[in-house]
């Protein structure tokens, strides 16, 4: 290839990842501008009351949403407070004994995990999990607890590979000076890796949250969607993500159907400011 067939390839290169990141950057700003103005008068319409309170009940013109987000926000929180030990204790598994049977088939099964669509979760909930929950705490069993187990199902994968990836190179340079001092690596990992790992944690935490936050079907088949702000966790609650695949099944216009495209821009900026923390912790 001769230098002005190189310097013409590179001329095309370059153009087309240019064409490829305005057409993203573009597509991001249209689907901005749709939800907002979408939005617009479920927020500038005086005609009925504001989405931003705790009461949703179509047919008495109240579509308040705060529910939802108080639902999107502690289901979130209760499922990472429960999978962020879980993935601590197997990710110390996997790199304490990695040669170990036992260790290599759980990572095995924890990337088998990863690729398991979400309604296979929530089935396997609804057909396994639901009937204990009802058995032991009453009614439906469609709960904030049944929801609670299954959303630990799903991002604990997630949480215990970034966790592996943080740790593992810091664990694998120590090694040579500890085992030769007389350490094993379990000792290694937990008095000189943990202490200096705390964005390892928390980027792990804050993806495993922002998963959390943005499922739909789980939610969706598992939490009762209930529009009310659970008492505990036998009770029934609707995140953001559900109420809106309920309510676009059954509205088309209207301030229902308006309240969606706001309930969209709190779940979108939520995620994308999950997003930008974590990233920002990776790359730091």
């Amino acid at each position: 290839m001769t230098s002005s067939q190189k310097t013409e390839s590179f001329f095309w290169a370059k153009t087309y990842v240019h064409l490829a990141a305005g057409l993203v950057i573009s597509s991001i700003f249209l689907l901005l501008v749709m939800i907002f103005i979408f939005a617009g008068p479920a927020l500038f319409d005086q005609g009925h009351r504001s989405i931003f309170t705790w009461q949703w009940n179509p047919y008495q013109g109240q579509f308040g949403i705060l529910p939802m987000l108080m639902g999107s926000m502690i289901l979130s929180v209760s499922a990472l407070l429960l999978a962020l030990p879980l993935a601590i204790s197997l990710c110390s598994l996997l790199l304490t004994a990695p040669r170990r049977l036992s260790a290599r088939l759980i990572h095995m099964v924890i990337r088998f995990m990863t690729a398991i669509p979400t309604v296979v979760y929530a089935f396997a909930g609804v057909l396994l999990l639901t009937p204990l929950v009802r058995f032991s705490f009453g009614g439906s069993g469609l709960s904030w607890l049944t929801a609670t187990f299954v959303l630990v199902l799903l991002i604990l994968p997630t949480m215990v590979l970034v966790l592996n990836s943080g740790l593992k190179p810091k664990l694998d340079d120590l090694c040579p000076q500890g085992l030769a001092m007389g350490l094993d690596r379990l000792d290694l990992l937990w008095f000189f890796v943990f202490p200096h790992t705390k964005k390892t944690f928390l980027a792990a935490g804050l993806l495993g949250f922002g998963r959390a936050v943005g499922d739909t079907l789980i939610p969706l088949m598992l939490a009762g969607n209930a529009p009310q702000v659970p008492m505990d966790l036998g009770q029934s609650l609707r995140t953001l993500s559900a109420h809106m695949a309920l309510v676009t099944a059954n509205e088309v216009g209207g301030a229902a159907y308006s309240s969606l495209f706001m309930a969209g821009a709190l779940l979108l900026g939520i995620s994308a400011l999950v997003s930008l923390i974590s990233r920002a912790l990776v790359t730091s």
